[in-house]
C-alpha cells in the first residue's frame, strides 16, 4: 500500500528478483498474491495454524517485513515465529518496540531464533539490537533513481494550484508524530500551499480536521496514482517534520528527484546527515526561505549523488547481496 514499509517491500521484492529470486507476497490485506487475513493489523484472531503454514509452505526463504518487530498484531508475531523456528528467515525490522512510546512495554519483541538474520533499516536501531543481544545487519532503504522532467503542469492543475504558485508537498500519512501542525506553520510563513500526500490514520481524523480549518495557507490533498517523477516535479520543497521516524523516506526520494526539503532532528534523520545529506530546518523558515529566492543547482546536485551512493535499489541489492551470500541463501 502507500505507508513506508509497503514501498520498502516492493523495493526489496525487486532486489531479490534482480539476485534470482521468484518472490510471492503474502499478508493479511491488501494488493498481494496471497492474503491471510489473521495477519492483519488489529486483526480480531491471528490466523489458523494450518492456513498460515500452507501459504508459506513452498518458500525457500520468508523474509518478514515488520510483522516481529512492531506488535500491532502481537499474536500473528508470535504464530509465525513458532512456524518459522525450523527455517531460514530474513527478519526485516523497521519499527521495534521500545522505539514508540505506547508499546515499550512489549519485551517479547523482536524474536530470535538461531536460523534467522535480522536487518535493520538504520544504524542505530542495530546498535539498539546488540544492546538487547540480537546481531543485525543495517542495510538502509534504496529507492529507484530513474527522474525525468515531469509532468509538474499536469499535477498542479489536477490540484488547482497555479503553476507559478509555491506548493510544498508533505508526502505522509495523517498521524500524531508527523506534526502536521509544524508542517502548515512552515507554509503559513513562506506563503506557500500545503500540500497532504495522505489519509488520516490511527484516529487523527479530528485532530487532522481541526488543523486543516485553523491554518491561514491553501491546503491540497491527496494523490491520484502519479509516477514519483510527477508528483516530485509538482513540488518547490518537501516538508518532513516528524518527531520521529525509522528512516523517512521523502526525504531520500526528494533529493533524487532534486528538491529541496526541510526535515527535522530527529535522531535518524542525524544519522543520515552523517552521510552528507544537507537539509534545512523546519523549525525555521528563514534558511529555506532563502534558498527559494535564490536557489542554487548545486544543493540539489549534491544531495542527489548523496543518494545514488547510500540509497539506491543497485546499493541496497548489493548489500542484501553479501547478506544471502553470507547465509548461503542465494538461490
Amino acid at each position: 500500500m502507500a505507508d513506508g514499509v509497503s514501498v520498502v517491500t516492493r523495493h526489496w521484492q525487486r532486489a531479490f528478483e534482480q539476485l534470482g529470486f521468484e518472490t510471492l507476497s503474502v499478508a493479511g490485506e491488501g494488493p498481494v498474491d496471497r492474503t491471510v487475513p489473521g495477519l492483519a493489523i488489529g486483526a480480531d484472531h491471528p490466523p489458523p495454524r494450518d492456513e498460515l503454514v500452507t501459504a508459506l509452505a513452498d518458500a525457500d526463504l520468508v523474509v518478514v517485513e515488520n510483522l516481529c518487530s512492531i506488535p500491532l498484531n502481537l499474536p500473528a508475531a508470535r504464530l509465525l515465529a513458532e512456524v518459522l523456528a525450523e527455517r531460514p528467515a530474513l527478519m526485516h525490522h523497521h519499527d521495534p518496540p521500545w522505539q514508540r512510546e505506547r508499546f515499550r512495554h512489549i519485551t517479547e519483541l523482536p524474536i530470535d531464533q538461531p536460523g534467522w538474520r535480522h536487518v535493520t533499516i538504520n544504524e542505530l536501531t542495530q546498535r539498539e539490537f546488540l544492546d538487547r543481544g540480537i546481531n543485525a545487519t543495517c542495510i538502509y532503504n534504496g529507492f529507484p533513481t530513474a527522474t525525468g522532467q515531469g509532468n509538474r503542469s499536469g499535477v498542479r492543475s489536477r490540484l488547482g494550484v497555479a503553476i507559478d504558485a509555491r506548493l510544498f508537498a508533505h508526502p505522509v500519512r495523517a498521524i500524531a508524530r508527523k506534526d502536521i501542525a509544524s508542517a502548515l506553520r512552515l507554509c503559513e510563513q513562506l506563503d506557500a500551499t500545503y500540500w497532504l500526500w495522505g489519509q488520516a490514520e490511527e484516529g487523527y481524523d479530528d485532530e487532522l480536521e481541526r488543523l486543516l480549518t485553523a491554518t491561514t495557507c491553501p491546503v491540497v490533498r491527496g494523490t491520484s496514482g502519479e509516477s514519483a517523477v510527477d508528483l516530485y516535479s509538482a513540488a518547490d520543497a518537501v516538508i518532513f517534520p516528524s518527531l520521529w521516524e525509522g528512516f523517512g523516506n521523502p526525504p531520500i526520494e526528494a533529493a533524487i528527484h532534486r528538491v529541496p526539503a526541510a526535515v527535522a532532528n530527529y535522531p535518524v534523520a542525524r544519522e543520515l546527515v552523517s552521510l552528507g545529506m544537507t537539509w534545512f530546518p523546519t523549525d525555521d523558515s528563514g534558511p529555506l526561505g532563502e534558498y527559494l529566492a535564490k536557489p542554487t543547482p548545486d544543493l540539489l546536485e549534491h544531495n542527489r549523488e548523496v543518494a545514488l551512493v547510500n540509497f539506491s535499489l543497485e546499493a541496497m541489492t548489493d548489500e542484501i547481496s553479501v547478506l544471502l551470500t553470507d547465509a548461503g541463501w542465494l538461490p
